[in-house]
């Protein structure tokens, strides 16, 4: 079975700084990590390879660095890796970026099953996986929780909806968001890693990919336009009070009522 796996780098912390003009999120040189998500996904595949066979390949969009979490993933049992990087991605919104992996996808080969993460810890819209299927023609399912069976025309997946849990049999080939929790993500092994340090990673530029149109890559092919985007304030302030329950009470009551957020 041709497994793919979309694994995406996001910041490793939460104090990033934002471009004035383009207002996204400046990553170079920024601490960065596999999405955490995205482990989940590459757990599912690894477990599923090890029930039915095939191989395993990761699939990531960024700048060059993004090369890091694809040798983890080869450390943690990925059989091969793919990089989409071009400076004419930069800047992709959710439609852009979509896009953009699908047609990796396309030039990259057939696959029977796609994992993606629920979403990513940096965007959090939960979009992406879905409109991949979409500009891929194959079905979806989005918050998988379980997989029962895997079959070579259709596997069975359970999924926690709001209010239900649903369970489906999806004909093959298809795209699974997987939710956090399906399975604990293993460590990556070191061994692996040894053994991978050489491992080619294949790297597709827009030049390879079978739409080469500008207007349906990054920022010019990203119909959400952002109007204001800024780090919040940090407000540390705090204040320590000494008194017994009664008297304590009355002061929260008093400001409570003084910042208006309730009325005497």
């Amino acid at each position: 079975m041709e497994i793919l796996v979309c694994i995406k780098q996001v910041p490793g912390t939460n104090k990033v700084e934002i471009d004035p003009v383009s207002g996204v999120l400046k990553r170079d040189g920024v601490d960065s990590k596999m999405n955490p998500y995205d482990l989940y996904a590459l757990e599912s595949a690894l477990r599923l390879r090890e029930q039915v066979g095939g191989k395993i390949t990761v699939i990531t969009m960024g700048p060059g660095q993004a090369t890091e979490i694809i040798r983890e993933a080869y450390a943690m049992g990925a059989d091969h890796g793919i990089l989409v990087s071009d400076r004419k991605f930069a800047g992709a919104d959710v439609l852009a970026t979509s896009y953009t992996l699908s047609q990796a996808i396309k030039t990259a080969g057939h696959f029977d099953i796609i994992f993606c993460g629920k979403q990513t810890t940096d965007g959090d819209t939960a979009q992406v996986g879905s409109e991949i299927s979409e500009f891929l023609g194959i079905p979806s399912a989005t918050n998988v929780t379980a997989i029962h069976e895997a079959g070579e025309e259709s596997i069975t997946v359970e999924m926690g909806l709001s209010n239900t849990v649903e369970t489906v049999e999806i004909q093959l080939p298809c795209l699974l968001c997987v939710d956090k929790g399906i399975y604990q993500p293993r460590l990556p092994s070191y061994i692996k890693k040894k053994l991978t340090q050489d491992r080619e990673i294949t790297v597709l530029s827009l030049a390879d990919l079978p739409d080469q149109s500008t207007a349906r890559y990054g920022l010019s092919g990203s119909p959400t336009q952002v109007q204001r985007i800024f780090s919040p304030d940090v407000n540390d302030d705090q204040q320590l009070w000494d008194g017994n329950a009664e008297e304590l009470s009355q002061r929260l009551a008093d400001l409570l009522i003084g910042q208006k957020f309730v009325r005497r």
